[in-house]
C-alpha cells in the first residue's frame, strides 16, 4: 500500500496581498517558511521514499524546507501545478471581482461550468492532477510519498477521492499553506484518512478565496 502525504505551499507574498497566483509565483513569506519547516519536523519519522512537488518557486522552496537535511530525492512536475487562471494571474482578487464578477461567481458557485478565456477549467485541472497521482502511484507501489502542491489542485483531490460532485468544490474545510492530507492507494482501494489538517502550525486565521 503506498501512502501519499499532499500538502499546499506555505504561505507566500500574494496570499498575504490577496493577489492570484495560478500559474504566476511569489516567494514565501516567514511564516510560511516556518510552517514548512514546522511540517518537516511532523514529517521527520516518516520514511519518505521521495517527495514531489509542481514547478513553482513556492511548492519547491515548501518542499525543501520540509525535507531538511534528510536525504530524500526532490521530483518536480509539471502537471502537479496550480490552476492557470490566465487574465487573472497577478491581479488582486478585489479587481477580478470588479472586472469579472460573473465568471468570479461561475469560478465559486458552479465549478463545473467555469471557463477561463486563456486559463484552465477545473474539469482540463483535475485531468491533469489525476494522471500525476496515478504516475506517481505506479513509481511507488508501496510505501510513503509526499506531494507538494497547491490549494486548487488538493481542493480538486479531495473532492474527487470523496465521490463528490465537482460543484461542491469549495466546501470545507479550506486549505490552508502546509496542511497535512493523507490518501491511502491500494490496489482496488483510494481512501482519504485525513484532511486539511493543520495540527504543526496554524499559519492562518480564516479562509480567503484566493488561492
Amino acid at each position: 500500500m503506498l501512502t501519499l502525504y499532499i500538502t499546499r505551499h506555505g504561505q507566500t507574498e500574494w496570499n498575504v496581498q490577496s493577489r492570484m497566483q495560478g500559474w504566476a509565483d511569489s516567494p514565501l513569506t516567514a511564516t510560511g517558511m516556518a510552517a514548512a519547516s514546522q511540517l518537516g519536523e511532523r514529517l521527520k519519522d516518516v520514511p519518505l521514499d521521495a517527495v514531489y512537488s509542481s514547478t513553482s518557486g513556492r511548492t519547491i522552496h515548501t518542499a525543501q524546507l520540509i525535507i531538511g537535511e534528510r536525504d530524500i530525492p526532490l521530483i518536480q512536475k509539471e502537471n502537479l501545478r496550480e490552476i492557470n487562471v490566465g487574465e487573472w494571474q497577478g491581479m488582486l482578487s478585489s479587481d477580478i471581482e470588479r472586472d469579472y464578477a460573473e465568471q468570479v461567481k461561475t469560478y465559486y458557485e458552479r465549478p463545473s461550468e467555469y471557463q477561463s478565456a486563456s486559463g484552465e477549467s477545473f474539469h482540463m485541472l483535475k485531468e491533469r492532477v489525476l494522471r500525476a497521482v496515478e504516475e506517481i502511484a505506479t513509481a511507488h507501489p508501496d510505501g510513503h510519498v509526499l506531494i507538494v502542491t497547491h490549494g486548487v489542485v488538493k481542493k480538486c483531490l479531495i473532492n474527487h477521492f470523496s465521490v463528490a460532485d465537482l460543484d461542491l468544490l469549495w466546501e470545507p474545510p479550506f486549505i490552508h499553506g502546509t496542511s497535512l492530507t493523507m490518501l491511502e492507494i491500494d490496489t482496488d482501494r483510494r481512501e482519504l484518512t485525513m484532511i486539511g489538517d493543520m495540527s504543526h502550525a496554524e499559519e492562518a486565521k480564516g479562509p480567503v478565496k484566493v488561492q
